[in-house]
């Protein structure tokens, strides 16, 4: 007589709590651009990077640093030997300068402070060179925030599947993990672990740059620089030639006042759009800096991948009993002596 033998159904389905942690952690991946506002911040940062490209190279920074000199030396010929020799070629005094020609005396007074302030900006953003490049070498700021969205929905319709067709997770399980692996390997492939970092110092360097009022003073500066310039031009070269010089002996005795002379258009047209671009980007760089500091952008990548990697590894298909397949097993002949 045949006799009925019970066997076990094994459904590979998920581990409830893993799933349901992998689950919150693709919501937070969705959620993370929105609390950090990234579709609003983040493509004005590339359109940051994308203003200041034009200016942030060595050959450009190392010529704003060589006028910035060129005004230095034709400003002190200006206020020390050419006042010096209007003074003894006119017969007023040395100190007349001011009572003779006010403006080119006042831009002198004025030009010191101006100096410093110039200098210091263009060493910074000099110094920050390297870190810039760093930053425009990273995946266009318009992206990031897909980076986060996409992985999320990603998890979300995968961990969809597994509630819906449990049968599906022996597959869907491995969809995750190499998410998880590609999210870990993601700041790897675009070098984040040192780009970034150099990133957050660039906008830490330029904290004191890019602000209204830094913007507003270089511009009131440049404006003196220009006034400045117009007088030595127009008041002080005229007045060394009534004082008997010829042009000759001007450019020989005050080549700092000539050569500023000659190269003022090119300095005007170097500097002038830089202080737009720094104008045109306060809020560019302020949204930027709104942004966490950039060394944790690797982190935001490589934690969520191996907490999802790693789950979806853990949670390996289980077994569960159903209702048991009923088999039937024949009887053994019954042996001698055996009833």
């Amino acid at each position: 007589m045949p006799v009925l033998s019970g066997q076990s159904s094994p459904v590979p389905g998920p581990r409830r709590w893993a799933i349901g942690v992998i689950a919150a952690i693709g919501v937070a991946l969705i959620v993370l651009p929105f609390v950090f506002s990234m579709f609003a911040r983040a493509p004005k940062g590339a359109s940051m990077i994308a203003g200041f490209r034009p200016y942030m190279t060595t050959a450009r920074l190392d010529g704003n640093q060589r006028e910035i000199r060129q005004i230095n030396s034709g400003v002190h010929e200006a206020t020390t030997t050419a006042a010096s020799a209007l003074a003894s070629g006119s017969g007023h005094a040395a100190g007349s300068l001011a009572a003779r020609l006010p403006d080119v005396a006042a831009f002198g007074s004025q030009w010191g402070p101006i100096d410093t302030s110039m200098t210091n900006m263009l060493t910074t953003i000099q110094s920050n060179l390297g870190n810039y490049d760093a930053v425009a070498a990273l995946p266009k700021f318009t992206l990031f925030p897909w980076f986060f969205v996409i992985p999320g929905i990603i998890v979300l319709i995968i961990v969809l599947i597994a509630v819906v067709r449990p049968r599906l997770w022996s597959a869907a399980r491995w969809v995750l993990i190499a998410l998880g692996i590609g999210l870990i390997l993601a700041p790897v492939a675009f070098q984040m672990f040192s780009r970034a970092p150099a990133g957050g110092r660039m906008v830490k360097a330029f904290q004191t740059i890019e602000t209204t009022a830094n913007v507003q003073s270089i511009q009131g500066d440049f404006g003196t620089i220009a006034s400045g310039q117009g007088a030595i031009q127009l008041e002080l070269v005229p007045s060394l030639r009534s004082a008997g010089l010829t042009d000759a002996q001007i450019a020989a005795r005050f080549p700092g006042i000539v050569r500023l002379d000659n190269n003022w258009v090119g300095i005007l047209n170097d500097l002038t759009p830089m202080i737009g671009a720094m104008s045109d980007n306060v809020g560019n760089y302020q949204a930027v800096a709104a942004l966490p500091p950039f060394a944790l952008f690797p982190w935001f990548f490589v934690l969520p991948g191996l907490l999802i990697g790693g789950l979806a590894f853990a949670a390996g298909p289980r077994g569960r009993r159903d209702q048991p397949n009923l088999v039937p097993v024949r009887n053994r002949p019954a042996a001698e002596g055996e009833s």
